[in-house]
């Protein structure tokens, strides 16, 4: 592993998101008013990681993702909420590694790990 490239962006940097389960972040092909869609959690993850990291960097850079490997485990019903918790957990240079977690008010709803990479804006490849 090599260090990190920006101060700040250390292995324990931690965020959380708070979402609501409307109509729209639903799918209702199972019946009844409808359940989370795992895009949606996912989206959150991905943005609790983005937002955890980006205080830390120069305005011209960001975070991109590139590879996400979650379970999306229990259903969370239209009018819940859900909350999405990150742990940066290893750094190699620019390549990030999160643990994530999405919890409703009763049980643990997904988890796994994201990958993301720290770009100069404009400049992907």
């Amino acid at each position: 592993m090599t260090p990190p490239p920006f101060p700040g962006i250390v292995p324990g940097l931690r965020s959380e998101r708070r979402a609501l389960v409307t109509p729209d972040k639903a799918t209702t092909h199972a019946g009844g008013s409808g359940v989370l869609m795992a895009i949606w959690m996912i989206l959150e993850m991905e943005l609790a990681a983005q937002e955890s990291t980006q205080p830390f960097l120069p305005d011209d850079h960001t975070t991109v993702g590139y590879e996400i490997c979650v379970k999306h485990r229990r259903p969370t019903p239209v009018g819940e909420w859900f909350t999405v918790a990150t742990e940066l957990v290893e750094i190699d240079g620019p390549r990030l590694l999160f643990r994530v977690e999405a919890r409703n008010a009763r049980e643990v709803i997904g988890d796994g790990t994201l990958r993301r990479t720290i770009v100069r804006l404009g400049h992907l490849d």
